[in-house]
């Protein structure tokens, strides 16, 4: 399999993660247009195994380094795919929550509080499993994110009020305080020495394959929860699903899919020279792509009140 050879390298991989993480919910916001979100997201957790087969039977199966993708899923121990999986499950009842936030309140509010929170503890529970980095550099950019999450919901009160402004921000904290403890789990499933397999751990190639399959199993309760019990919008049926649906819709939503999973398979297999701290928490300045997809591209502040372009420019 593909092994990552630097730590250059690996930092890099980590930069193309956090561009993926930060911009794939812009499929989300071009098909809510036409249909709701939980018939996007069936869709979107299509595209995360799609990716997963695809890089696990090229990059994952390629060369004579570490162990080739099926022959190490099939000698993986029950703990480690029952870790891989609770993570899938876990990353989705918190994704779920975060598209239904951006469906309220926008990118630029659901990603800063959402992600936000979730590096801050992501960083801090992979930190403790994991210390590899440099403490001081780590924990410092933790706490200007935690005043980045503060100023963003100080800006999203001044464009909506009452239970509207509580409701996405609610939403936003429940989903990032979900998403901050996933990615322990995947990795907690890896062997630590990606040349070297530890019997019964898995690879990055495979615990992202076991991952995404957790995410869609689940969908069928959580995403089916979403779909007749909607948060924001009216209640849609699977039929709706293929009446409704057409190629560009179905496509956008795999789409989606894809570029987040590009993300989180980068973000694995660079985990080995970053740590997972690392990987995890630089993926996660995906708040700061997000932000600027929704600031000035979607252009969610447009006519805001006067201060509010002060707190978003201290918030970046």
């Amino acid at each position: 399999m593909y092994i990552v050879d630097s730590y250059f390298l690996a930092v890099i991989l980590c930069f193309v993660t956090m561009l993926c993480w930060g911009s794939w919910a812009n499929t989300q916001k071009l098909a809510s247009k036409d249909w709701s979100f939980p018939l996007f997201y069936w869709d979107y957790a299509l595209g995360l195994i799609v990716l997963t087969l695809i890089f696990g039977f090229t990059l994952g199966s390629s060369g004579e380094s570490g162990q080739a993708f099926w022959p190490n899923l099939t000698q993986a121990s029950g703990g480690a795919l029952k870790s891989a999986f609770i993570g899938g499950i876990i990353f989705n009842i918190a994704n779920l929550l975060l598209v239904a936030a951006i469906d309220i309140a926008g990118m630029a509010i659901a990603f800063p509080i959402g992600i936000g929170i979730a590096l801050v503890l992501g960083v801090i529970v992979n930190y403790l499993a994991s210390p590899l980095g440099n403490p001081l550099l780590l924990f410092t950019g933790v706490g200007l994110v935690s005043v980045a999450i503060v100023l963003d919901a100080m800006a999203y009160k001044k464009i909506t009020k009452g239970s509207a402004s509580t409701k996405g921000i609610m939403i936003s904290m429940a989903a990032g305080i979900l998403m901050g403890f996933f990615f322990r789990f995947v990795a907690a499933s890896m062997s630590s020495d990606f040349m070297n397999t530890t019997p019964g751990l898995l690879t990055p190639y495979s615990a992202v394959f076991i991952f995404s399959i957790g995410v869609f199993l689940s969908s069928f309760i959580f995403n089916t929860y979403f779909m007749f019990w909607p948060i924001n919008g009216i209640k849609s049926t699977y039929l709706d699903y293929f009446r409704l649906g057409n190629p560009r819709l179905h496509l956008i939503g795999l789409l989606g899919g894809i570029i987040w999973c590009i993300g989180m398979s980068l973000s694995l297999i660079a985990s080995e020279k970053a740590g997972f701290a690392i990987s995890y928490g630089l993926g996660q300045g995906a708040t700061m792509i997000a932000a600027i997809w929704g600031v000035f591209v979607w252009k969610e502040f447009k006519g805001a009140p006067s201060g509010t372009n002060r707190l978003l420019t201290f918030m970046f």
